[in-house]
């Protein structure tokens, strides 16, 4: 089963389904042996996780896709990448984006209705494209899809600058555009979910997921944080030792032990050769 199957299978077995986020390839694995049916590659966890810098548009599809990679090809649950404003200014940017994205194993690609100097959707002074301008990115992406399973999401971020009707017709012509789900982003009351939900041109595109972007990339950041202040400051490690995963945990998610079994048996048998 392709990814983007798998993507849309999970979602019709949990509802809502979880997404959790995961920054790095570990992270993944962890996140599949907890019991999560999908995972979520954030554009702000590259920007912050990969090269320590903001989610202002400064990262591009390359850095992207490293990530991306590194994810697929150690854990098989489908996942989910933001692709911010499809990283180029024309159709040909974002067809090339949502190709790569399925040769590099993802399931799915949410691409959003920001400016290509795009902000963090939490952030003030957001400016929009046009919705007609989002309508070209949406079919682009649609129409350059190698697996129609793929799912292609749109995000819209004109609640904040626009107001929720508009949210909701740029939603509209969106998944007319072919958006198979829609993302509202940076809404906080579930009334407004509630309206999103109820919209007869939108019952087609799914809103049944809960994702958590970053939830733990920033726990892992304040916990490192007291890691370094704690040890600059003493000098020792003595007092973190119960808040540190041991090394038999840290193996246990790798499966260190059956690649040093391994490597034994390819050094037992090249000695006895």
């Amino acid at each position: 089963m392709n990814a983007g199957t798998k993507f849309r299978r999970a979602l019709t077995e949990e509802r809502p389904l979880q997404v959790i986020g995961t920054v790095c390839a570990y992270h993944a694995v962890m996140a599949k042996r907890a019991g999560y049916r999908a995972i979520y590659l954030s554009g702000a966890g590259v920007a912050a996780g990969s090269l320590g810098m903001p989610d202002l548009g400064i990262s591009n599809l390359d850095d992207v896709l490293t990530d991306v990679w590194r994810i697929t090809e150690v854990c098989d649950l489908p996942l989910l990448v933001d692709a911010d404003t499809g990283f180029g200014v024309s159709a040909f940017n974002v067809a090339r984006t949502t190709r790569s994205l399925i040769k590099a194993g993802a399931a799915a690609m949410h691409i959003e209705d920001q400016v290509g100097a795009k902000r963090c959707g939490h952030r003030p002074g957001k400016e929009l494209v046009s919705g007609e301008e989002m309508v070209d990115r949406i079919k682009a992406a649609v129409d350059a899809r190698t697996d129609p399973s793929f799912v292609v999401m749109a995000r819209t971020d004109a609640l904040a600058a626009e107001g929720l009707d508009a949210a909701i017709s740029r939603s509209v012509k969106y998944a007319e555009a072919g958006a198979d789900m829609i993302f509202p982003e940076a809404i906080t009351e579930l009334a407004m979910y509630r309206k999103f939900a109820t919209v007869e041109e939108l019952r087609s595109a799914d809103v049944a997921i809960a994702l958590y972007p970053l939830t733990a990339f920033r726990a892992m950041n304040k916990a490192a944080l007291k890691v370094y202040q704690t040890v600059r400051k003493k000098g020792t490690q003595k007092d973190l030792v119960d808040d540190m995963q041991t090394r038999e945990e840290l193996y246990g998610f790798l499966n260190y032990h059956s690649y040093e079994k391994k490597l034994d048996e390819l050094f037992s048998r090249g000695k006895s050769s």
